[in-house]
C-alpha cells in the first residue's frame, strides 16, 4: 500500500484528538504504518463551526454517504455516540468492505456480536479498543498479551464520573450532591447523569469485557446493575472506620462455567490497589491462572487518551491491511452463558444501621446473625449525640449471598433497628 484513505464520523472532542494526532505526529504514524495516511473526509454538523485544530474546510462534509459510499476510502473512524444510527453507519461500512474502529461502547455491547460477524464475513477489521477505559489498551491486553492464559475474574473501575464522585466525597468530605456537582462543572459528568450514576456504562464496558475474557455471549440483561445514587458520605465515613473505600466496581467471574457479572457499590479493602484509584481515572484488576494478578491504569476518557486507543486501532488496522489479513483477528463467543446462581454465590458484606440506643438493642442483633450462622469479622458502634439511636457498622465474615438477604430482611423487621442498609465487600 502506498496509501490508505480514512474516513472521520464525527468532530468533537475525541474526534479533533485524532486529527490532532495524525496532523501533528503524521510521519512517525507513516512510517510505523509503513504507507502514508490521508485523512480524506470529516463528518460534521456545522461546516463553518470554529476548530480546535486546523483542516482544510474541504475535507469537511455534512452528507455520510460521502464518506460510506466513497470507494477512496478505506477505514471509517466512527465517533459520533448514540446506538440506532452509528449501527447503520458501521453496518453499512462493512457491507462496502471498509475497515472500521469505534470508541461506540453503547454500539458494542448492544450489537457487537452482530457487527463483528458482519466484518468477519466481509473480511474486515472492526477495532474499538477505546470503547472500555479511555487510553488504557486493556481490550488488545486481554486478547494478546494474555491470550495464553486463563482469566479468571475482573474486577474494574471503569466509569470516571462516578469514581470522581465518590473520591470527591471520600477525600474532600462533599455530599453526593455536591460532588455531582463539581463533576459536572469539570466536564467529568453530563448534563443527565443516570447512565453514570446508575451503573449502565459501567456495565456496558464489562459486556465488553467479558465477551473478550471468557469467550462468553453476555449481554447488558445478565448484568446486576446498582448505582451510587443510595451512597452517602456517612456511608463512606463509616466504610473508613472499619479500613474500607467504597467505590463503583464491575466484577465478572467465572468459576465451574458459571458466569457472575455485576456493577454495585463496593467496599474494597484499603490496601487493595484499586482502593487507591482516584478522581476520573480507571482501573482494571484482573486475576489469571499463569500470571497471577495484574492491573492496567490509566485516564479512562479525554481528547488525548481516547485518540491514542484509536489511532492505534488505525496502525493494528493498517498492518493488517498490509498482510492482507483483515477480518481474520475477529474474536467472537464461542461458549453458552451459564449464569451463577444466587445460591452458589458467597460474599462479605457491610452493614450499616441505625439501632435504638437501650439494654438489649445489641444482643439482638449478634442472636440474629448467630442463628443464622453468619458470623461477624468487624464491628464498629457509637452512640449518636442528642438523640437515642447508635450507629452500628458491621463486616461479615464470607456467608451465602441468598443466606445473607433473607437474615438482612429479619434484620430490618426487629424492633431496635431504625432503618438499615448494606453493600457488598469485596476480599483484598
Amino acid at each position: 500500500m502506498e496509501k490508505v484513505s480514512i474516513g472521520l464520523l464525527g468532530f468533537g472532542t475525541v474526534g479533533t484528538g485524532v486529527v490532532r494526532l495524525l496532523t501533528k505526529d503524521r510521519e512517525r504514524l507513516e512510517e510505523r504504518a509503513g504507507c502514508k495516511i490521508h485523512l480524506e473526509k470529516v463528518l460534521v454538523r456545522n461546516k463553518n463551526r470554529a476548530r480546535k485544530v486546523l483542516i482544510d474546510n474541504r475535507k469537511l462534509t455534512t452528507d455520510v454517504y460521502e464518506i460510506l459510499d466513497n470507494p477512496e476510502i478505506n477505514v471509517i473512524i466512527e465517533l459520533i455516540g448514540g446506538v440506532d444510527q452509528a449501527y447503520r453507519y458501521i453496518l453499512r461500512a462493512l457491507k462496502n468492505k471498509k475497515n472500521v474502529i469505534t470508541a461506540n461502547k453503547d454500539l458494542m455491547a448492544s450489537y457487537g456480536e452482530e457487527l463483528l460477524l458482519e466484518a468477519r464475513a466481509n473480511q474486515c477489521d472492526l477495532y474499538y479498543e477505546a470503547s472500555v477505559a479511555g487510553g488504557i489498551p486493556i481490550l488488545r491486553t486481554l486478547t494478546d498479551s494474555l491470550g495464553a492464559d486463563r482469566i479468571q475474574k475482573m474486577i474494574g473501575i471503569v466509569n470516571g464520573t462516578t469514581n470522581y464522585i465518590l473520591s470527591k466525597m471520600s477525600g474532600d468530605g462533599l455530599s453526593y450532591e455536591k460532588a455531582l456537582a463539581s463533576a459536572q462543572r469539570l466536564g467529568f459528568a453530563e448534563a443527565d447523569p443516570t447512565s453514570d450514576v446508575e451503573g449502565l456504562d459501567a456495565a456496558r464496558k464489562m459486556v465488553i469485557l467479558s465477551h473478550l475474557a471468557y469467550s462468553i455471549p453476555v449481554k447488558l440483561d445478565d448484568v446486576k446493575i446498582k448505582g451510587i445514587t443510595d451512597v452517602t458520605r456517612e456511608d463512606i465515613v463509616f466504610a473508613q472506620k472499619l479500613g474500607y473505600t467504597i467505590k463503583l466496581v464491575g466484577i465478572s467471574e467465572v468459576n465451574n462455567g458459571d458466569i457472575d457479572v455485576r456493577v454495585e457499590p463496593t467496599l474494597l479493602p484499603d490496601g487493595h490497589p484499586l482502593a487507591a484509584v482516584e478522581n476520573e481515572n480507571n482501573a482494571i484488576y484482573v486475576y489469571s491462572s499463569a500470571l497471577g494478578e495484574t492491573m492496567y491504569y490509566g485516564a479512562g476518557a479525554g481528547e488525548g487518551p481516547t485518540a491514542v486507543s484509536i489511532v492505534s486501532d488505525l496502525l493494528a488496522v493498517l498492518q493488517n491491511m498490509t498482510l492482507g489479513v483483515t477480518g481474520n483477528h475477529i474474536f467472537l463467543p464461542k461458549k453458552e452463558l451459564h449464569a451463577r446462581k444466587d445460591n452458589l454465590v458467597d460474599s462479605q458484606f457491610f452493614v450499616r444501621m441505625h439501632i435504638k440506643d437501650e439494654p438489649g438493642s445489641f444482643s439482638k442483633l449478634t442472636d440474629l446473625f448467630r442463628e443464622q450462622n453468619i458470623s461477624l469479622g468487624k464491628l464498629y458502634q457509637e452512640p449518636i449525640p442528642g438523640r437515642d439511636i447508635a450507629e452500628v457498622a458491621i463486616v461479615t465474615h464470607v456467608t451465602n449471598k441468598v443466606l445473607f438477604e433473607k437474615s438482612f430482611e429479619i434484620l430490618k423487621q426487629l424492633d431496635v433497628v431504625v432503618n438499615a442498609k448494606y453493600f457488598r465487600v469485596e476480599r483484598g
